[in-house]
């Protein structure tokens, strides 16, 4: 009796777009893939952060292309997929926060987090979808969402309304496009160490409360993530969608 054959983590030969890629979870994924052998394009608003962080993979030997995306443009967004595609993995970290007690919210606010955070994921996340159907090719679709998609949390309203809304058509598009073998997945991290995080792990009792609620007792880092993006792009998950892989250290345990 031959052995079970271990499923490929490589993804040599696979076209990857990862959004929010100048910086924090975004750049640790786009280098992840990478380095497991994915053609990657780096897209976010900005070209210039983009320019660095290629010239910074290309000291370490990996390539990748740059394309300026503004994922809330979301017109914009699907002509560019559509040009620049298909794609056959679609890692979304383009994502932003305006915390504040939920009383205090404004219209402002909450139309600014949300047309990011939900409407241009979901838009973003069909563009892709549509060029893989269109080509009849598989996919792996993930977004990076929260652990704040799966509790409430201080001043997060807003925030953890749009999460559990990326989770909800996670799951409608995982149904929707199974039968073409195009997986849609979350990653749920709790509080990275990235320009964003550390906005909050900057608050003293905030730091306090984040360090309590995470049993393993630290606050997560970038490479913390990269391992699940990779899983999740690759074979060894072709039997994973519609869920959450959440990065949280035991948060939500409880």
């Amino acid at each position: 009796m031959t052995l079970p054959r271990m499923p490929s983590f490589r993804l040599d030969g696979l076209r990857a777009l990862v959004t929010g890629a100048s910086s924090g979870i975004g750049e640790g994924c786009a280098v992840a893939l990478a380095g497991a052998g994915a053609d990657v394009t780096l897209a976010a608003r900005g070209l210039e952060k983009l320019r660095d962080l290629q010239g910074r993979m290309a000291a370490e030997g990996l390539s990748a292309q740059i394309l300026a995306l503004d994922v809330a443009d979301t017109e914009a967004t699907e002509r560019l997929v559509e040009a620049h595609g298909p794609f056959n993995i679609l890692i979304n970290s383009a994502g932003l926060a305006r915390h504040s007690p939920a009383i205090d919210t404004t219209l402002a606010d909450y139309d600014t987090v949300t047309d990011l955070n939900v409407r241009g994921a979901y838009f973003l996340t069909r563009a892709v979808a549509k060029g893989l159907l269109a080509a009849g090719k598989p996919g792996s679709l993930i977004n990076i969402s929260s652990q704040m998609a799966h509790v409430g949390g201080i001043d997060r309203g807003v925030y953890c309304a749009t999460k559990h809304a990326v989770e909800g058509f996670t799951k409608a598009m995982a149904i929707e496009w199974g039968p073409a073998g195009i997986r849609v997945n979350t990653i749920c991290p709790t509080f990275i160490r990235t320009p964003l995080g550390e906005q909050t792990l900057a608050i003293p009792e905030r730091r306090k409360w984040i360090e309590e609620k995470i049993k393993l007792g630290r606050v997560g880092e970038v490479s913390d993530i990269m391992g699940a993006a990779v899983f999740l792009a690759s074979e060894a998950s072709a039997l994973v969608t519609g869920t959450s892989l959440l990065i949280d250290g035991g948060w939500t345990a409880d």
